[in-house]
């Protein structure tokens, strides 16, 4: 296997986070806590809003090293690096995010509007994820998802308010929608069983994310 160039160590620790390599791992490694805004803008969809917050074991992983100034603060300048670094890991896995529309996959435009934050103990990651065409507000069929296939790191919403709408149309809004749970019979659940051991969270966890509904009242 070659060897990884020289990091930072904030830096490595990012990378090896998002290295989803092997479905093997069948639990997370990386707990993410997200909050969702879908942008609209002349009676469009433009894209979304997102915001992350880490778990504790990551934050003090990717922030070791970066307080240059000893403080115990973290700046734009200290954090400069470590964005980069998940912007650009994030792109490989498009930035973890499927937009759909009538169950055909959109695609999106390059980040705007990154930064990092560290407050109460609590790293965040915001960014703005336009979609490469905007989408009619009152499309039908329109989702998002936040998640990781592999399940390597785990994808919750926030528990208060975590989904919201910005200059959305009157009648427009954006609703969190679980999993539907399928009843299954003996043979499908030992099968299921067998495909976890052998390849990890990877073979079920696509089908077990939550989406984002958007729709419009018809006038």
């Amino acid at each position: 296997m070659p060897s990884m160039p020289k990091l930072p160590a904030a830096a490595a620790a990012t990378l090896a986070v998002l290295m989803v390599t092997q479905p093997a791992a069948a639990h997370p490694h990386v707990w993410v806590s997200y909050a969702l805004t879908v942008d609209y803008d002349g009676g469009s969809v433009r894209g979304v809003d997102h915001v992350w917050a880490f778990d504790d074991a990551y934050t003090e992983m990717a922030l070791e090293g970066l307080d240059k100034n000893n403080d115990g603060q973290y700046d734009e300048t200290e954090l400069a690096e470590l964005l980069k670094v998940n912007l650009d890991g994030l792109k490989e896995f498009n930035y973890f995010t499927v937009a759909k529309l009538a169950g055909a996959e959109l695609a999106f435009a390059s980040p705007a509007n990154a930064r990092l934050e560290y407050n109460n103990k609590i790293l965040r990651l915001h960014f703005r994820l336009p979609l490469e065409k905007p989408v009619l507000a009152d499309a039908e069929g329109l989702t998002f998802a936040v998640f990781d296939p592999s399940y390597f790191i785990a994808f919750e919403p926030e528990k208060d308010d975590p989904i919201k709408t910005a200059s959305a149309p009157p009648g427009c809004t954006a609703a969190l929608v679980e999993p539907e749970v399928k009843e299954t019979d003996d043979q499908t659940e030992q099968l299921g069983a067998a495909m976890i051991e052998q390849f990890g969270g990877a073979s079920v966890a696509f089908a077990s994310h939550k989406t984002v509904a958007v729709s419009c009242k018809k006038s």
